[in-house]
């Protein structure tokens, strides 16, 4: 099968640093052309990914995200080069509005992001032309009148992640707050559960947004000690260090979370993660065995107390079986296989 990829214009593929549907990009375009199909990523021109490529951007457009002529742009020469393909699937927004001048051409779309009112407004009018793909049941939830052609899990390649005990580094055990520097994303919460629970926390988060730096600013710095020490953004590399030296993630989010890419990157490397039963947390969570399901911060500082009960090799293993780039290949494959053959159901 001839695939075309067409990834978002911000960040290269695969993510240097903050990224997490480019990684699953990546994570797609290595698992197709492994699995014996013939691949065309479209992305940026900084883009490393050991696929065949093509751009009309040479540098991610990191500084203008989010606006609309860098990524109308960017569509418009993708489906040019994509046309050929027997199937497209595309991850940007304008994408599946730009796909009608392509008639005859199969798309697909996967949507990353939640399903709030302006992105459910989109979907509404494409989703009857270009099949759309959930990350999670409750992404889906919040807008059940909108029709999914799957939900698709992510996954990633485990042994692209190093397997970690959990020892820490040399200034002895940590637990891990990973994300974007955001309210919703709970860095704050991580920090008044790891001192509460008498542990030290390492965070590693994006803060590039004037509303990520004003929420650091009000609800994270006055909380900074040498118990609880901010790392900035981190490198891939780097990342994966800290994964693997972790006793535990911490997720504490308060919002419907449509995936969590960092939890099955931590249990990638045999780390558990203790987050609260919201959003997708629960699908990708097994309690009491890739971590805990914690009702509250109370619940959560006690999980860090019982993190010994955990096998880490279990995490592991969770990734290596069902939240593998194989597995969600072998998905999305399914899922086009039906589309060629007329037959896409839900």
């Amino acid at each position: 099968m001839r695939i075309g990829l067409i990834a978002p214009p911000w960040t290269p593929i695969p993510p240097v640093l903050y990224g997490g549907i480019e990684l699953v990009v990546d994570q797609l375009a290595r698992g197709m052309q492994e699995a014996g199909h013939e691949v065309l990523l479209y992305a940026t021109g900084d883009s490393t990914c050991p696929v065949p490529t093509k751009w009309v951007l040479p540098e991610a457009e990191g500084q203008r995200i989010g606006m609309a002529v860098p990524e109308l742009r960017h569509v418009i020469h993708a489906y040019e080069a994509v046309k050929e393909c027997d199937v497209v699937h595309d991850h940007t927004i304008m994408g599946p509005f730009h796909a009608e001048h392509y008639p005859g051409l199969p798309v697909a779309t996967t949507i990353h992001g939640p399903f709030n009112d302006e992105l459910t407004d989109l979907y509404r009018v494409t989703a009857d032309r270009v099949p759309l793909i959930a990350i999670s049941h409750a992404q889906h939830r919040a807008a059940p009148q909108i029709p999914v052609a799957r939900v698709i899990h992510h996954g990633v390649e485990a042994s692209q992640f190093p397997m970690g005990d959990g020892s820490g580094d040399a200034d002895g055990p940590y637990v891990l707050f990973l994300g974007r520097m955001a309210d919703d994303k709970g860095c704050h919460r991580a920090i008044e559960v790891a001192r509460r629970a008498g542990v030290r926390i390492l965070m590693a988060a994006k803060m590039r947004e004037p509303w990520e730096m004003q929420y650091f600013a009000e609800k994270v710095e006055p909380l900074l000690g040498p118990d609880a020490v901010y790392l900035g953004e981190v490198s891939h590399e780097r990342k994966l260090e800290l994964l693997a030296g972790a006793s535990a993630l911490l997720f504490p989010i308060r919002w419907n979370e449509p995936f969590g890419m960092v939890m099955i990157e931590a249990m990638a490397c045999g780390t558990p993660v203790l987050a609260f039963p919201e959003g997708a947390a629960p699908e990708v969570v097994t309690d009491g065995t890739t971590g805990f399901l914690c009702e509250d911060e109370e619940a959560m500082v006690e999980a860090i107390g019982r993190l010994g009960e955990l096998n880490r090799q279990d995490c592991r293993m969770a990734v290596e079986g069902y939240f593998s780039t194989r597995r969600m290949v072998a998905d999305h494959i399914e899922l086009f296989e039906s589309m060629l053959s007329g037959a896409t159901a839900s």
